[in-house]
């Protein structure tokens, strides 16, 4: 299958296939040695119709045995437990919550406890932090010092409320990281040349991003929308945040360039299944 990669291949993050599993990941966090993750693709599940075949949504239409297995599959290609996992429930908000050993399993082999959360942290080994994506962007931070991660979801409303300030926040907040100890990977999610708003979208972001900014944030286009860029956007955020540049990641990959790849919510006009970030501290 033909990728297709933003510019030059990039060589932040690799394919991965495991037993007909084919998931993505960064070196970078696998070099830092404190770390299992992953995020998933559509190849290698069970499920068929638009939710073909690796779709991690239990609340998209597909049938329940199909999905508990497809998680069941990509937590044995990534070497996680199953039943490890944290699972968010994403409702666009800049929400993070701090996760300990009694929420292992929410979401997954039991009902989960919490709603209204987009991010997660914690500094509890084993823990598979799980968030879920169809165009939006995953957020990797990985405290290599303090041994904590976290995970959050940033889809443009998360990015206007700075949900990666926040997460920062959190963890600096719950175990004392620090920001330029960080290492932030920016996941695949909708590129700059796919992502056509409106004019009330770009207003949000020009009153809560500096002017100097916003030509690198989103081009004007002839029919009245916007191009908007989450990636630019989040990075910036970061940055602002006390990531240090060389420490953030970006994928390089559009999940709406590659609807045969990754599902995307524009590209299949929702007709789609969900992709998974996992994010599990060794």
């Amino acid at each position: 299958m033909e990728i297709k990669w933003k510019g030059a291949l990039p060589h932040n993050i690799e394919v991965r296939e495991k037993g007909g599993v084919v998931y993505l990941s960064y070196p970078a966090l696998e070099g830092l040695k404190i770390v299992r993750h992953g995020f998933s693709t559509r190849l290698g599940g069970t499920s068929k119709g638009i939710w073909k075949s690796m779709n991690l949504g239990f609340g998209r239409g597909d049938q329940r045995e199909n999905v508990e297995e497809n998680f069941k599959r990509i937590a044995q290609a990534i070497g996680f437990r199953y039943e490890n996992m944290v699972t968010s429930n994403q409702t666009h908000t800049t929400n993070v919550r701090k996760i300990t050993e009694e929420d292992r399993g929410n979401g997954i082999v039991r009902e989960r406890k919490f709603h209204d959360v987009d991010g997660m942290v914690t500094n509890v080994p084993g823990v598979v932090l799980t968030t879920f994506y169809a165009d939006c962007v995953p957020l990797y931070f990985v405290d290599p010092v303090r041994k904590a991660i976290g995970l959050s979801h940033s889809g443009w409303r998360g990015t206007v409320g700075r949900i990666g300030q926040i997460t920062v926040e959190k963890m600096t907040q719950e175990y004392g990281t620090r920001p330029e100890d960080l290492t932030v990977a920016i996941g695949p999610s909708i590129c700059r040349s796919c992502y056509e708003v409106s004019e009330d979208v770009i207003e949000q972001f020009r009153q809560n991003f500096s002017e100097g900014l916003w030509e690198k944030l989103y081009d004007i286009k002839e029919n009245g929308k916007y191009q908007l860029d989450l990636w630019e956007a989040n990075r910036q955020i970061l940055l602002e945040a006390g990531v240090s540049q060389e420490r953030i990641l970006t994928p390089g990959l559009c999940t709406c360039c590659n609807p045969s790849f990754l599902f995307s919510h524009r590209a299949s006009k929702g007709q789609r299944g969900n992709l998974a970030a996992f994010l599990e501290l060794l």
